[in-house]
């Protein structure tokens, strides 16, 4: 078959495909109760990853070098990096509300690749001098694998201040530092501790409680939650109850977003190195303040930034969400804004 043939072919596919995705995710979420939606969720990204790297591969093979010299074949293998990304995100979290953020920007950007770019931007063309080089792969697949994953953890962010509707609840999270429990007016007691004068129990949040004042210890078999009287936990009783599953949803959302940022963030940072290697290699200077370069550091800055707070300030719950989601527009015009708004060594062109 000609492998041209054969990319168009896939490209248009890969759209489809993606598109009845982000359908079937979306329709999970509305209508929870039909459990193969979650399965066919599942494979069709996993189908459209597939795809796109048959397409990564076929234009390889085609054009003899890795595929990551034009806008068109960059997005393509971003496309790729988010599906990948995803499929390690939601077999972790076991959560379909993945799907349901990533998966329509995978389309968008399969769509903007496909049917936006001009026809010579799709082609295939010899390399430039500057970009002969084994630095291509590595500088290159490398900074694009980080913003995959950067803009993954990202979109989980903002899934998890939408659960949580923007409640500033602290959870137990996996992150190094001084978080703690919710603080929503709950603390965990041990099964040791002596409970006494219980109160009636009422409900916060979805779950029941029982007002305690304990001291000492006895002889108690079960957890129970006790209720601390903060300003914090006053705050967060005026607003809108949160339901258990909410809760614990929004605890998936946060630790997952964390580590998928955890991973991006150190790819970021060896892109970012090999960028300069090979900058110097090129052109006799390892940093030259090209827009492209000065929003890569911008985007080391804003994750650098989040993760010092979770794990040096202990910051968890709607702040480092926050961030995230702050981080989300920074990788975005640091990819694709200074490329094609912005004149430099790394701009594809003007829109104007």
């Amino acid at each position: 078959m000609n492998l041209v043939v054969l990319q168009n072919w896939l490209d248009n596919a890969s759209f489809a495909i993606l598109f009845l995705t982000m359908l079937v995710y979306w329709g999970g979420a509305a209508f929870p109760n039909l459990p193969y939606l979650a399965a066919l969720g599942t494979a069709g990204m996993a189908i459209a990853n597939l795809g796109i790297a048959t397409l990564l591969g076929a234009r390889w093979i085609e054009a003899g070098y890795f595929p990551l010299s034009n806008l068109y074949e960059s997005l393509f293998f971003l496309t790729w990096g988010i599906t990948a990304v995803h499929l390690i995100a939601e077999n972790s979290s076991r959560s379909r509300l993945v799907g349901v953020a990533t998966a329509p920007v995978a389309m968008a950007i399969t769509a903007f690749a496909t049917m936006t770019l001009p026809s010579q931007m799709q082609a295939s063309e010899p390399l430039v001098p500057a970009l002969k080089s084994n630095w291509l792969m590595m500088h290159v697949s490398v900074m694009m694998l980080s913003y995959s994953a950067l803009m993954v953890g990202s979109l989980l962010a903002i899934a998890f201040l939408i659960v949580t509707r923007g409640q500033n609840i602290q959870l137990q999270g996996s992150s190094v530092g001084t978080g703690g429990y919710r603080s929503n007016g709950y603390r965990l007691h041990k099964a040791s501790e002596l409970i006494s004068q219980p109160t009636p129990a009422v409900e916060n949040n979805g779950f029941s409680r029982f007002e305690t004042s304990s001291n000492g210890n006895g002889n108690g078999n079960t957890a129970v939650l006790n209720l601390v009287t903060t300003p914090e936990s006053q705050a967060v009783a005026s607003a809108e109850p949160l339901s258990p599953q909410r809760l614990s949803l929004a605890e998936t959302l946060d630790n997952i977003s964390y580590r998928i940022i955890g991973l991006g963030f150190p790819l970021l940072t060896i892109g970012i190195i090999a960028g300069g290697v090979w900058a110097n290699e090129a052109w006799g200077s390892y940093w030259s303040w090209d827009p492209k370069e000065t929003w890569a550091l911008i985007t080391w800055l804003v994750f650098a930034a989040y993760l010092h707070a979770r794990i040096t300030r202990g910051w968890q719950g709607r702040s480092p969400a926050i961030l995230a989601s702050t981080g989300l527009l920074v990788v975005w015009v640091c990819y694709l804004g200074v490329n094609l708004l912005g004149k430099g060594l790394h701009s594809y062109g003007w829109f104007f």
